[in-house]
Parts: C-alpha cells; structure tokens; sequence
C-alpha cells in the first residue's frame, strides 16, 4: 500500500527495539492516538543470516523506498547515506531519543584494547552503527591504514561469529552486547551514538512536530522505570537473555533533538575522508523538504 493509499496514516519501519522504544511505547500508551495521529509498526519478515551489502535492499530501507513507510531510524551516518543513494526522497527529521554503544567484544584472550586489533577484522554490517562507530572508535588508537573492517551481517550474525572464532572482534550493541557478555566476551571499547530519524517528503512538519512530541512524552515515560522495558528490548534474542540480565549502562533514552548544520557538516566532511559519500549533498539538501 503506498502512502497516497494510506492517506492519514504513519507507518514506522522497524529497526531494533532498542532503538525504536520510544515508538513502542507511544503505540502501546495510546499516546499517538490521543495526539491525533494514526501510527503503526511496519510488519516485517525476521533477518536473514547475511543481509544484502545493498542498504537500499534491506528491509527497513525497502519499505520505505517501496512508500509502504513513513519513518525509519539509523545511525545519522547511515540516514545521510540513505538520502544520497534513495529514489523517494525524504529529509532528516531529527535525533533519535535513543543513545546506544556499539560495544567492540572478543572471546579472544590476546585482544584486550582497540589497539590490539590493528591489523585484525573487525566484525560489522556495512553501512550501519556497527560500520561507522567501528570506524570513529579505532581511529583514534589504530593507523588508518591498518584499521580492517569485514562485513559479517546483522548482529546475531556477528555474535555467532565472533563466538566461534571465524572472526576475532566485532561491533555489537544491545540486546546482543550484553548477550555476548553473559557468555564471556570481554570488552575492548565503546561507542556512544544518537541516530537520525528519516521522514518521507510527502510528512507535513507540523505532523512530524506533533510526532516528536508524543515520542517525547514516550521517553518520559521509559525514564520513570527503565528495567519495565527491558523484556521488549531483549525479545529479538528470543529468550537467550532473561529481562533482567540486560545490562542498564550501555543504552540509555533522552528527548529527540534537532539536526544541526554544524553537527550535519562535520559528520559529512568525516564521511567524506572515508570515502563513505561522494561530497556533493549539502544541509539544505536533506532537509530541503522540510
């Protein structure tokens, strides 16, 4: 069903609980509904064990690109990238509520520090968190000539990987972080990231306003009692993390803020020394239509 068809509607597609929580919890509060927006959680089919290297062809990128979504969330490096390789079109909306780390594990007793790894491959998903943050938190102890990057696949991928030695370190956050630590994965180092949330062209601002705030009001909710949440969190590991072993230090939940020229202009001149862009999209040009 396109958007013209669902004229009204919002269709969220789904990325991890983890970062999609505050959604949840608006959807489950009614607290949409009682701001007059009619708001869903895209249906999606489960992961499949290697996802396409194309991010347009993964799920929650297809659907929006398919208009059979509205709103989708990623890293801010990802949402720009997304703009840039997309058909649809869209803007960035703003900062995600969510702040996660991307946590670099090991079963490997010889790797205790970032620095360790120079040279070895690092375990991530193309174009995504584990991608980018790996790349922000090895550069600052590791040349960048000798920082080795493997696309393994989504995170469970990169659990079971990393745990049966195929691959020495990788980039995982939670619930599968907190997973990898309960079956003794040692960590290297941390990241810390907020996320874009990317808006057809076709939300008017003031819904989106109206969205924002509700997602607001959700966050509020999600501080007052954090451990009342973790069981959505943990239920994409599918029982192998009981609710109460999820670690309460590596996420957290604050109000979305706006993307700002200046944080938009350096994260791109950073992407562009990666060689991650091809340097010609501007501010004005992901958020034009807003």
């Amino acid at each position: 069903m396109t958007a013209e068809a669902r004229e009204g509607q919002i269709v969220i597609s789904r990325n991890h609980p983890v970062f999609d929580l505050p959604e949840i919890v608006a959807i489950e509060h009614g607290l949409f509904a009682g701001a007059g927006l009619d708001v869903r959680l895209a249906q999606t089919a489960p992961a499949q064990e290697r996802e396409s290297r194309d991010p347009i062809a993964r799920r929650k990128e297809a659907l929006f690109e398919s208009e059979r979504a509205d709103l989708f969330n990623l890293c801010e490096w990802g949402g720009i990238d997304r703009l840039e390789r997309n058909q649809r079109g869209g803007y960035i909306g703003y900062l995600r509520p969510a702040v996660v780390a991307q946590g670099l594990v090991s079963f490997d007793p010889t790797l205790n520090e970032p620095h360790d790894v120079s040279g070895v491959p690092v375990g991530v998903n193309e174009f995504t968190g584990s991608h980018y943050t790996a790349l922000h938190l090895l550069e600052g102890t590791v040349p960048r000539d000798r920082i080795v990057l493997e696309h393994v696949g989504p995170p469970f991928a990169r659990l079971d990987a990393v745990a049966a030695g195929s691959i020495r370190a990788v980039m995982l956050m939670e619930p599968y972080l907190s997973l990898a630590l309960e079956r003794g994965a040692h960590l290297l180092g941390c990241y810390f990231y907020r996320g874009a949330q990317v808006v057809a062209p076709h939300l008017p601002a003031e819904r989106l306003d109206v969205y924002v705030s509700v997602v607001n009001d959700a966050v509020d909710i999600i501080n007052a009692d954090r451990t009342a949440w973790a069981a959505h969190i943990v239920s994409e590991v599918e029982g192998s993390l009981a609710p109460e072993r999820l670690r309460s230090e590596y996420h957290r939940f604050t109000h979305a803020t706006p993307f700002t020229r200046e944080r938009f202009t350096e994260s791109y001149a950073w992407m562009n020394s990666w060689q991650l862009t091809d340097g010609r999209s501007g501010y004005d040009t992901l958020l034009a239509l807003r």
